[in-house]
């Protein structure tokens, strides 16, 4: 992301994603900033704090200091406080058998992202992933809170099925993905056909591809995506089965229109993740 108002933006949204995973409200926040001053101008650094500002002004939270270092490359993230009660901690490792998995955005920014750096995208497609990036998840959050969620992490590096794998290791269960309801952007489908993966995708699938068996029919391009790594991804829910379907409404109801079903938990102790 090469607007510095907007990589800000996407940062504030990120950092804040974990504390709506885990069923909490973010309450403070503070800034990690290193930046090359003696090479860059400082227009640049105002503008990626400003996107974080303005983020964090939308969630709520106020920003309430920060740690600056001089470095050859600029990073931005934020340190974030949030709360909620002891005994309504949502972890990740804690899947029921029964469950069904909800996701609430689609894939393929990390494709698309590799896309842009290529010249390849155009304004109208990097417009709307930068600002489903930049999304919160709060709503999301705020919603799930509503349902009887088992575990719940969200969708960031390690891709949708790392961190699947994250969730089912040592959960004496295992998962199955129905691959054609996983909601993908269509454009990051067409680039992974073109071969235009991120480096990211191709480590996440070495680390845990003796977990995952897929299925013949499941196109090569979509298990590409699959292990695609995001940036401010959406959430990725367990919930029990006669809720889930009402779950993905009241979700979509909210404007989250992609908001869908992609699998379910099954008792097995394997700890594998079977994606048809």
């Amino acid at each position: 992301m090469d607007d510095p108002y907007w990589f800000g933006q996407i940062a504030a949204a990120n950092a804040l994603s974990d504390v709506y995973a885990m069923g909490g409200t973010p309450k403070t926040a503070m800034n990690l900033v290193a930046f090359p001053v003696k090479e860059m101008a400082l227009t640049v650094l105002r503008q990626i704090i400003q996107g974080g500002i303005d983020k964090l002004k939308e969630a709520e939270v106020p920003l309430i200091g920060g740690h600056s270092i001089e470095d050859r490359e600029i990073k931005y993230g934020l340190a974030v406080t949030g709360i909620i009660h002891p005994k309504r901690v949502l972890a990740k490792k804690t899947l029921r058998a029964g469950d069904r998995l909800v996701l609430t955005k689609p894939l393929g920014t990390g494709i698309i992202n590799t896309a842009i750096k290529a010249k390849m995208v155009s304004a109208e497609l990097t417009d709307k992933v930068t600002r489903l990036m930049a999304a919160l998840n709060r709503d999301a959050a705020g919603i799930m809170a509503q349902f009887d969620i088992s575990a719940c992490t969200d969708v960031t590096g390690f891709g949708l099925l790392g961190h699947l794998a994250e969730m089912v290791c040592q959960s004496e269960t295992s998962m199955q993905i129905e691959s054609g309801k996983v909601p993908v952007l269509a454009a990051a489908l067409e680039f992974a056909t073109m071969g235009l993966i991120p480096a990211g995708a191709y480590n996440n699938k070495t680390f845990r591809e003796k977990m995952i068996n897929f299925n013949e029919g499941v196109p090569r391009a979509l298990q590409d995506v699959l292990f695609d790594p995001q940036t401010s991804g959406g959430l990725l829910i367990s919930v029990s089965r006669n809720q889930a379907d009402s779950l993905v409404a009241a979700l979509q109801d909210e404007g989250m229109i992609d908001a869908a079903i992609i699998g379910d938990i099954s008792d097995d102790p394997a700890e594998k993740i079977w994606v048809s």
